[in-house]
């Protein structure tokens, strides 16, 4: 009898497993369900519509600290199948990838379509059949093994082997389909979003970057270093990001309202305090704002006085002991409220999921019903931005593929 396996969701872990399934086992018959009538939304509009396919990270000690959730579980999963194997499953299948100075891997002709269209040949090619508009309502697992599902529209299908990659999503059916089979919900919150400081004069800087910034929340306990950039509703940047995706859990639980500090020159302090010494000594006649101390433009130099509540035309030499260790601290640990958050871009990353306990990651099977796999952002997994996401999606999705195939 034809082994029927049966993937729910059309997103990347979901094709990725259902190439992955038909190309291991031909005989196989391999449906993709997709209650929405888009493939690969997500693929799509990634990366500002390029698609950033995955992080030029090669060494699985260095690419796991980068999931802030999953990275334990995600060890072994990356020694099968890590950035170094999707760049060489596209190329095998003619869409070659390039790395940008931040690692970050995009395709060659800089079009998310060409990823949608490797994915959808290679499926075809495989025998793969997709259904969209279709999508599944509820898993009712046999006594002898095996599934009956209802769908979405009304009918029932039978299924060896079924997968769940239907997304990280609150609004899709995967959590709610999870635990109707004995899973456990790790309550899904944001991750990667931007965050809201309400203070119109820092809104003015919109666009102003520090290259070289840290940026922590004392209350969460969370640090990050790296470029910051200035937008009109407040702090956004790959630091900021990276802070969002530590802290997501604990942001959601103070309601999105925290301390930021921010260091606006990394390892700046000793330097700052020598130009300081330098200005009152040999040049006390000049003012701030014509010589300012850190390396970034005068306007924002100029803020950052006013936030140490200095007047930029103050001279040097009349520059008080107390206002320099207060500019010292502005350009060192400036203080906003953050109040609010504004996701990143079109892309929506949730910390949450199927308890990773609870599944097996050699083969991504559950633990608690048998015959049933889960990949992608409906696990308990999330990255911080740069490809990582995505690279979690493929792994996981190709593991579960290759083992319904062999099952």
């Amino acid at each position: 009898m034809t082994k029927r396996i049966v993937i729910a969701g059309g997103g990347a872990a979901g094709f990725f497993a259902a190439i992955a399934a038909a190309e291991a086992d031909p005989q196989a018959r391999v449906d993709v369900l997709e209650k929405s009538p888009e493939l690969l939304a997500k693929v799509s509009i990634s990366g500002g519509g390029r698609c950033n396919v995955t992080h030029h990270c090669f060494e699985v000690d260095r690419l796991v600290q980068h999931y802030p959730r999953g990275a334990r579980e995600m060890i072994g999963p990356f020694h099968r199948f890590q950035p170094r194997d999707t760049v060489q499953w596209f190329e095998s299948r003619g869409v070659p990838l390039k790395v940008e100075a931040d690692g970050r891997m995009f395709p060659v002709t800089d079009r998310s379509s060409s990823i949608v269209q490797c994915l959808l040949r290679a499926a075809r090619e495989a025998g793969v059949r997709i259904h969209t508009g279709r999508g599944l309502r509820a898993i009712r697992p046999r006594s002898g093994g095996g599934f009956d599902l209802d769908l979405t529209t009304g009918d029932t299908i039978p299924a060896d082997r079924l997968l769940l990659a239907t997304g990280g999503n609150k609004a899709t059916a995967g959590y709610r389909l999870a635990v109707s089979v004995g899973h456990t919900i790790e309550p899904p919150v944001p991750s990667l979003f931007t965050f809201n400081v309400p203070d119109e004069s820092l809104h003015a800087l919109a666009g102003i970057a520090a290259p070289n910034a840290v940026i922590r929340a004392p209350r969460e306990r969370v640090e990050q270093i790296g470029p910051i950039l200035i937008t009109h509703w407040g702090l956004s940047g790959p630091a900021a990001l990276k802070l969002s995706a530590w802290g997501a859990r604990a942001f959601a639980e103070h309601e999105y309202r925290a301390e930021l500090l921010v260091n606006w020159q990394r390892d700046g302090l000793v330097a700052l305090k020598e130009h300081i010494a330098k200005n009152r000594a040999e040049h006390p006649a000049r003012t701030l704002a014509a010589s300012h101390v850190l390396d970034v433009p005068a306007r924002f130099w100029e803020w950052l006085c006013c936030k140490a509540e200095i007047p930029p035309d103050r001279q040097w030499s009349r520059l008080s002991k107390a206002e320099g260790e207060r500019l010292i601290e502005t350009c060192t640990a400036s203080r906003f409220t953050m109040n609010g958050k504004s996701i990143y871009k079109d892309e929506f990353v949730t910390c949450g999921g199927v308890r990773l306990s609870e599944v097996n990651f050699k083969t991504m099977e559950s633990k608690c019903c048998p015959g049933l796999y889960l990949a992608g952002e409906l696990l308990d997994i999330d990255a911080v931005t740069g490809g990582f996401n995505f690279q979690a999606a493929w792994t996981t999705g190709w593991i579960a593929g290759q083992a319904m195939a062999s099952a």
